[in-house]
């Protein structure tokens, strides 16, 4: 019953993440309600095996498609798996709603700032990548990589905004990048769950087949979508992701 549960949601998932980000919207909350009795921490560990297969999978359809601004991403990427690994450990030992009330004020801001300019990732300024972009890429890999070690959901939704914000991409470049990125921090984590005998394996690979095909329905409706629909996935997702967060706060 868990599979016939969990193989259909982790398919939804990476058709989302793909497209968009925030696969761990839905990843997560079906792990912890079919197997309420696991280890949480495994929980995560297994969330981030099943991930990392669509992940992967969606960089690669990406990658024949669109151009990938490496001198920014790579050092990005770089940044944000060293403290994703730093983020998984600290994950094991403190509870994640210490930083729930921080996010849910930096999702609304993020929310709120995207919805006011429609104009916003729909046009790529294709300008030259500067030494000042690379730092700021950096940075941005290194708090998101250790927020998607500790914590993860939206991970792929806060690196689509902070790509479109910072670096002026449109939202489908923005995403193709996020992929790049996300797939470093999920390895990085992993690097810390799999030795800790954290991921379980007989749910983690079923559905990582699953991911893997949802994603690559999500990354093939996104290059047809374009800009205009993926802005207004991510825009729901982001709803979405706010919404639970301040749930799950209100409950606590």
């Amino acid at each position: 019953m868990e599979f016939l549960f969990l193989i259909p949601l982790a398919f939804l998932a990476g058709l989302i993440d793909a497209a968009v980000g925030g696969g761990g919207l839905i990843q997560i909350p079906a792990l912890f309600a079919a197997l309420p009795n696991a280890n949480p921490t495994a929980l995560l560990g297994s969330n981030k095996f099943a991930s990392i297969w669509g992940t992967a999978s969606a960089s690669l359809n990406y990658l024949r498609r669109i151009k990938i601004p490496w001198r920014v991403i790579l050092p990005s990427a770089a940044t944000a798996f060293a403290s994703s690994f730093a983020g998984a450990q600290l994950a094991n030992q403190l509870p994640s709603a210490i930083i729930r009330p921080l996010i849910i004020v930096l999702l609304a801001g993020m929310l709120f700032y995207t919805w006011r300019r429609p104009a916003l990732g729909q046009v790529d300024a294709q300008r030259e990548l500067t030494r000042q972009d690379v730092m700021i890429g950096m940075l941005l890999g290194a708090l998101i990589g250790f927020y998607d070690g500790f914590f993860g959901p939206g991970t792929g939704s806060f690196l689509v905004f902070l790509f479109v914000r910072f670096f002026h991409f449109d939202f489908l470049r923005a995403t193709a990048c996020a992929k790049i990125v996300n797939l470093t921090t999920n390895a990085a984590a992993l690097l810390f769950f799999i030795p800790a005998k954290l991921v379980l394996f007989g749910y983690a690979i079923p559905m990582a087949i699953a991911n893997i095909a949802g994603a690559q329905l999500g990354s093939q409706l996104a290059l047809r979508g374009g800009n205009h629909w993926v802005r207004r996935l991510f825009l729901l997702l982001a709803l979405l992701l706010l919404g639970k967060l301040v749930y799950q706060q209100l409950m606590a």
